[in-house]
């Protein structure tokens, strides 16, 4: 089966699914439903495209199948700047803040510090990505500290507004972070499309990448600003899903069998968007919402996450 039939399969199952979810069960309330579901699907859309997306090109950066962008700690900081908010001017602050002022906010500060951490990894000669990703590791358990030691002292009712923010949800996207999400990662997109092209030859490796050619530094530095952008922008928009890009990334692989990443980002957006409409539908249809997306994605992704550190040992 060729690469273009298999993206064909992958396009089909996912216009299928997303035809299902808005279509069932309407009830001839289609001007008050349909609406509100297409925002839903949109947000799923924009959200499994830029997780995928970025997922694959950290992956390849790494040279490494079970890392994905979360490991440098933008998740644990999204978490830290809500918790921070309720902590010292309480949840009413959360609650009516300014979404506009509430979303720039949350993407600026992880931006930054992602940026921050990418100084640190290019200011001097000899460090690698995996000084980045140790750092990062460690940024990311003190950002979780420090959300529990606050979380721990805040009131019980405080909480359950933080909590919210702990898994993601597209029942309640506002459709005005929709566009600007939208409008910042069309031109993400545009800016990193000039990239797309070596990565082929950045998963040979850095050095075979130098030898190549490729002013590795300069590409894998854009790259990463890149993949920030759009986690900070996913993130910010619907709440962190940990394992999904380590889920996605992994199954386009296993499907593929290629190592063209033109095929492979574009199977992993597709995969990506089958995971969130199949997820969403099974919370509303089968839990009915007594669950959230991100806690199935979790534990499929985990028990995935556990069954390819075992295929990686010489001991399996």
């Amino acid at each position: 089966m060729g690469y273009k039939t298999k993206l064909s399969i992958l396009g089909i199952i996912s216009v299928l699914l997303i035809a299902i979810f808005l279509l069932v069960d309407l009830n001839g309330s289609w001007d008050y439903i349909f609406p509100r579901r297409s925002a839903k699907i949109f947000a799923i859309v924009l959200t499994g495209a830029a997780i995928a997306f970025s997922t694959v090109i950290f992956q390849t950066i790494t040279n490494n199948r079970i890392l994905t962008p979360s490991i440098i700690g933008l998740d644990s900081l999204y978490m830290l700047i809500q918790t921070i908010i309720v902590f010292i001017f309480g949840s009413g602050t959360l609650t009516m803040m300014n979404n506009y002022a509430h979303f720039l906010l949350s993407i600026g500060l992880m931006i930054l510090f992602a940026a921050i951490l990418y100084k640190m990894l290019f200011k001097r000669e000899g460090q690698n990505v995996y000084f980045l990703l140790l750092v990062g590791i460690i940024f990311g358990t003190l950002f979780e500290s420090l959300s529990s030691f606050m979380q721990v002292l805040i009131d019980p009712n405080e909480f359950q507004i933080v909590q919210d923010k702990m898994f993601a949800s597209f029942n309640n996207v506002n459709t005005d972070l929709l566009f600007i999400s939208t409008i910042l990662l069309l031109l993400v997109g545009i800016y990193v499309s000039k990239y797309i092209k070596y990565l082929d030859v950045l998963s040979l490796g850095k050095e075979q990448a130098i030898n190549l050619g490729v002013n590795y530094d300069h590409v894998v530095k854009r790259l990463l600003i890149v993949i920030a952008i759009m986690i900070s922008i996913a993130t910010a928009l619907v709440g962190p899903i940990t394992f999904l890009g380590l889920l996605v990334a992994n199954v386009a692989y296993e499907f593929m069998k290629t190592y063209r990443h033109k095929y492979l980002i574009s199977a992993a957006m597709f995969i990506s968007i089958i995971a969130l409409v199949g997820g969403q539908l099974l919370v509303e249809r089968v839990f009915t919402f007594s669950t959230t997306i991100s806690v199935i994605v979790n534990f499929i992704g985990g028990v995935y996450f556990i069954y390819l550190l075992l295929k990686e040992s010489k001991s399996w």
